[in-house]
């Protein structure tokens, strides 16, 4: 038995959310409960679980996720699910460092050598995506995903639309593919439209055309168009996701004994924060090395990286909270981030 002794978390520059676990043996484990625009209310959550679980042991991941969920009553949600994913990160990553074994060998072993992955470009409200492309081109990736709107009105002009498969074929000229990411501002009329436009030109996917409140909604866009759909974002655990498998659309799964996820294949690289990005908190970042479009799949022990636990706890000491940007259209409406 090995009790946990210890929960911590750092805010870390740009938005990021870290936490550790430690047991009585000195073992420990790094995850992240990131929930951008809300790190406090993560970290008031992340205080009250941590009396729940000090004392537990850290070997029991399944039993204290279970404590987690079923113990508090009220459960799920991106504010409990996004503390509980750290705790659940960081107990999988202690025990494959404790191991020696990498996390993908403990749930029965790596299934590829390498994934495919994609860089972010364009930002809040893209605008010329080609430079930043090439740039993308030019460290070994293939394939980039932007917002495919900037924020929009219920009713807005079908120059959106233009716009949006002006810079899809852009990217495309340059021998990449592209990823478009409504993002959930496009309302349902004009998500169908947007879908029709972009498919002659073959994105990659189009991710969360509508939001994920309305999973009617999507399944018809999905009975629209013949492009990819991804979705995920906003979706916490395997109930947030039967109600898109009631809609019969088709999803990824894991084994039936584990819970439904999203898999990112995206490592975004962020320039908000100055010199910091997701490189600079890790010792090795070679190991995240992108060739011909992939990254190697990782071979180290518990998640496969090492922290740098000195830059965090620093970095952790001047961190505020990250807001979420506020758009507001002519007239003052709200519109979605």
């Amino acid at each position: 038995m090995a009790p946990i002794t210890n929960l911590e978390y750092f805010r870390v520059v740009p938005r990021w959310l870290f936490v550790k676990i430690t047991d009585d043996a000195g073992n420990f484990g790094w995850g992240e409960a990131t929930l951008e625009g809300h790190t406090e209310a993560i970290e008031g959550t992340l205080n009250e679980f941590k009396t729940r679980i000090l004392g537990l042991d850290a070997d029991d991941i399944e039993h204290i996720w279970q404590l987690i969920w079923r113990l508090g009553f009220y459960r799920g949600g991106p504010v409990f699910m996004s503390a509980l994913s750290g705790i659940d990160i960081a107990l999988w990553d202690l025990k494959g460092r404790r191991l020696g074994q990498p996390i993908h060998q403990l749930l029965g072993g790596k299934v590829r050598n390498k994934v495919s992955v994609y860089a972010w470009i364009g930002g809040n409200r893209p605008g010329d995506v080609e430079a930043a492309a090439k740039a993308r081109k030019a460290q070994g990736f293939k394939a980039v995903k932007m917002n495919a709107t900037e924020d929009m009105n219920w009713l807005d002009s079908p120059s959106v639309m233009e716009s949006a498969v002006e810079r899809l074929k852009t990217v495309k000229s340059l021998g990449m593919d592209a990823a478009m990411d409504f993002h959930g501002r496009v309302h349902k009329p004009m998500a169908k439209q947007l879908a029709k436009a972009l498919e002659p030109h073959h994105p990659l996917f189009i991710e969360e055309p509508l939001l994920s409140e309305h999973p009617e909604g999507v399944k018809q866009i999905s009975e629209l168009t013949t492009c990819p759909i991804a979705l995920g974002e906003r979706l916490f655990n395997r109930w947030d996701v039967k109600r898109f498998l009631q809609a019969c659309l088709q999803i990824g799964i894991t084994t039936p004994n584990h819970v439904i996820q999203e898999m990112s294949q995206g490592i975004h690289y962020n320039t908000e924060a100055g010199d910091f990005d997701i490189h600079s908190y890790v010792v090795d970042a070679s190991v995240f090395n992108v060739k011909d479009g992939y990254v190697d799949a990782l071979t180290g022990p518990g998640l496969g990286i090492e922290i740098n636990e000195e830059l965090v706890r620093k970095v952790a000491q001047t961190s505020t909270p990250w807001p979420n940007g506020e758009f507001y259209g002519p007239d003052g409406s709200i519109r979605e981030w």
